[in-house]
């Protein structure tokens, strides 16, 4: 089981990156919604590379400042309980790495390690990759780097989240241990959907399916939340199975909670970033 108090649980929501699909950003909206359901999240992101819209790109866009020291994002994850770290500002040696990216737009090694290097130290981790052949290898590196509890998840469709559009396959990370299964829209509980009813567009356009998304409003792009924000509630020890997962997410989003999040973080953030 877990050890210490589920208080002590930190958990990083983070894709890879680089699929191609054009899906909204399914794991920023993930993080609010765990974070509403009492789970501590220090969502990593990056700037856009090869998908049209990258996660830094729409939290800026919701408002929230990203121009802050690491020890300012800790203080957002302490009093909101929530944090974004936005890779380059933490990662100096990546930041030259970041124009080379962005000259080939295609994924490369950095898009892999971004996710294993968060600073912020989280004991468990749900790591999106873009190939189902990368969940194992990325499990095993997270088991030798000792982290407490990890689902490393490739959807149908190639997501590098969990899908709605079909099967997704989980490789867990437990006490070091790797054990990978497949998983259904019908193990939340959850309908199928296609991909087509996943589609984001800019930055605005995202920032706005996930204000609708917090606000309660109901359909496919819900789903695919509540399936993933489930996943990081077993990850983190909140949930004991991935139907418990949806129902606490599901009153995360219900009870406003997971907006009011939101507006906490960029609240604090900005004032934060006023501060000397």
């Amino acid at each position: 089981g877990l050890t210490g108090t589920d208080r002590d649980m930190l958990i990083d929501t983070c894709g890879t990156g680089g699929d191609a699909a054009g899906t909204f950003n399914v794991s920023t909206a993930t993080a609010f919604v765990v974070a509403g359901a009492g789970l501590r999240v220090a969502k990593h992101g990056n700037r856009s590379v090869s998908s049209l819209c990258g996660s830094a790109d729409v939290v800026e866009t919701l408002g929230v400042n990203l121009d802050l020291s690491p020890e300012k994002v800790a203080r957002c994850v302490e009093e909101v309980g929530i944090g974004f770290l936005y890779a380059p500002l933490l990662h100096t040696a990546m930041k030259h790495v970041m124009a080379a990216r962005r000259e080939m737009g295609v994924r490369t090694v950095f898009n892999m390690l971004g996710p294993l290097t968060n600073p912020a130290g989280a004991n468990a981790q749900v790591i999106g990759v873009y190939s189902p052949a990368l969940t194992e290898p990325l499990a095993r590196v997270l088991a030798e780097l000792g982290t407490h509890r990890a689902f490393v998840v490739h959807g149908a469709a190639g997501l590098d989240e969990i899908s709605n559009t079909g099967e997704s396959r989980i490789s867990e990370v437990r006490e070091g241990v790797v054990r990978t299964f497949t998983v259904r829209p019908e193990d939340f509980g959850v309908p199928r959907a296609s991909i087509g009813d996943l589609l984001g567009g800019d930055r605005e356009q995202n920032a706005e399916i996930i204000r609708a998304i917090l606000a309660g409003e109901p359909g496919p792009k819900r789903d695919i939340v509540l399936m993933n924000a489930s996943a990081a509630l077993v990850a983190g020890g909140r949930a004991r199975d991935l139907k418990e997962g949806v129902e606490l997410a599901a009153r995360s989003i219900d009870s406003s909670t997971a907006r009011q999040k939101l507006g906490r973080l960029v609240a604090l953030s900005q004032e934060l970033a006023r501060e000397a």
